[in-house]
């Protein structure tokens, strides 16, 4: 991390330090190059207390019928009807909406403030 990537992610870090953010650790190769496997990223569990994702946004959302396991993921569009679509950057290595349809807006947990390598 550069010295001007790591003034802007000042913030974040102390939001983490203060137990406002949650880290997540990136497992394989669907979000590349934007995320790289074994990467962390950090997520505001608060980001859609209020409003609903965006397209584009990379979020953390519950798996639809693994209950242990957590999704990073760009929305893909936005939501309706209460759900969210959700796709990985690398089509050919992500298991995602295109698989198992939308997602409740519910499942979507945090958005992604910040990746750390």
């Amino acid at each position: 991390m550069g010295h001007g990537e790591l003034i802007r992610a000042l913030p974040e870090l102390a939001l983490w330090a203060m137990g406002r953010r949650v880290r997540y650790r990136v497992r394989g190769t669907s979000m590349e190059p934007a995320l790289s496997d074994g990467s962390f990223v950090l997520v505001d569990p608060r980001a859609f207390a209020r409003r609903a994702p965006e397209p584009g946004e990379v979020v953390v959302a519950r798996h639809p019928f693994r209950t242990d396991v957590r999704l990073i993921k760009r929305v893909r569009e936005r939501p309706s009807e209460g759900r969210v679509a959700l796709a990985g950057d690398r089509a050919d290595a992500s298991t995602d909406s295109r698989d198992f349809g939308a997602v409740p807006v519910a499942d979507v947990v945090g958005r992604v403030v910040l990746r750390l390598r």
